[in-house]
């Protein structure tokens, strides 16, 4: 395995650990997705309002806005894997619990906000944590080809969860995805349990997390690379990705599509996004201009999220939605790459916590004013002036930083 993986350019998967937290974490995250899109149903069936899907979205991403720079300093500090394994527990817990209020018919959007309000709680350990424990399966030398590989795994359940939400949600509602995905999360419980990895020893906890997260503030601000990879990506998180949220009423009140529509409006970005992230893993070694193609990523997933909006035929949707994914993870893999790389060591999973913090975290911002324009103005406007804030944004980072748009 380890030859042939490094000869077709695929090195991280020569690692046994890595192998096993692909096929876990692939298996859970199908189950992951349907869930996201069945909760975006149920929320837009309960309240027939666009602000509310954004708000219930918004909501699960707080929790990420909260504690995650704090979990970064956790991250540096505990046993990776011991930390993501109650995560994933939790989340599994979770997703169990909302399928028995389907079930019983007694769900209502308040009980939807608050489990989702857990859910970002919990992720905001799991997500920094995750980012961190890469390094750990693989080293540096293949840290890229692993972020890609994760990536395209993490896509192609995109594709996957979605349309079978989108016939489970058709045939028998959406209590089935969620108990499904509480199944599918024993996949990567398993996959943790059996990795064979160091003893880990405890680091001294020295200064205090106050003290920790000074550290890195005072890291990222030093470096301007990683702060206009970070500020970009506050941006993308705030004014791009909310497009995501507003799928459901784009497929319901722009596209006259249900809820199978809305599947595969959800497994189109996946797709795009599924390819994108292989031609990265598998040119991985080949890529030496990395700053310029994330800018090309950044710029061209706005434009193609501002043409969407313009779009009332569903195929061409389809096919934007693909572009735009593609896009989107190109400029993704290679700002989390490039800010890995740049990292000390012992850094790192503050530094991770302070990128999920704006790539999550943030998120509950961009879904509610994406939520509340959309009340006002309509969805296509909405997302429509988000893509194109992201593009100028890309623009003008990398002709104002040229060792960004210069970095290999």
């Amino acid at each position: 395995m380890t030859e042939a993986a490094r000869h077709v350019g695929l090195g991280a998967l020569a690692h046994r650990n890595f192998r096993l937290f692909l096929f876990g974490q692939g298996t859970s995250l199908i189950g992951t997705w349907m869930q996201s899109v069945a909760q975006g149903w149920l929320v837009l069936t309960l309240t027939d309002s666009p602000f509310y899907v954004g708000l219930v979205s918004a909501l699960g991403s707080l929790g990420v806005l909260a504690f995650t720079l704090y979990a970064g300093v956790i991250a540096d500090r505990t046993d990776k894997r011991r930390t993501v394994l109650i995560t994933q527990s939790l989340l599994m817990l979770q997703a169990f619990i909302l399928a028995a209020l389907v079930w019983a018919q007694v769900v209502t959007v308040w009980q939807v906000i608050v489990l989702a309000a857990a859910v970002g709680v919990v992720n905001a350990f799991d997500i920094p944590t995750r980012q961190a424990f890469l390094v750990d399966m693989v080293g540096k030398d293949d840290l890229m080809n692993a972020i890609a590989l994760n990536s395209s795994m993490f896509n192609a359940a995109r594709i996957v969860g979605p349309a079978i939400a989108g016939a489970l949600i058709s045939l028998v509602g959406t209590a089935w995805c969620f108990f499904l995905n509480g199944v599918s999360f024993l996949a990567v419980i398993g996959s943790l349990l059996a990795m064979r990895l160091p003893r880990f020893e405890p680091r001294p906890a020295g200064d205090s997390a106050w003290k920790g997260f000074r550290e890195v503030v005072s890291f990222v601000r030093g470096d301007r690379r990683v702060a206009t990879l970070v500020t970009l990506t506050a941006m993308l998180s705030i004014f791009g990705f909310p497009f995501l949220v507003l799928l459901p009423v784009f497929a319901r009140d722009v596209l006259d599509q249900g809820a199978a529509g809305y599947g595969a409006l959800t497994a189109a970005v996946g797709t795009g996004a599924m390819l994108g992230a292989l031609a990265i893993a598998l040119n991985s070694t080949r890529i030496t201009q990395k700053g310029r193609l994330m800018a090309v990523g950044g710029a061209s997933f706005g434009l193609l999220i501002l043409v969407f909006t313009l779009s009332r035929s569903f195929a061409l949707s389809l096919a934007l939605l693909a572009l735009a994914g593609c896009a989107m993870i190109v400029n993704n893999a290679l700002t989390n790459t490039m800010l890995q790389t740049l990292v000390p060591d012992h850094l790192r999973g503050r530094v991770m916590g302070f990128y999920s913090f704006v790539f999550v975290g943030l998120s509950p911002l961009g879904a509610f004013q994406a939520g509340v324009f959309a009340e006002r103005l309509g969805a296509p406007l909405a997302v429509g002036a988000g893509g194109l804030i992201c593009a100028l944004a890309v623009v003008i980072a990398v002709w104002r930083v040229p060792e960004l748009r210069n970095a290999v």
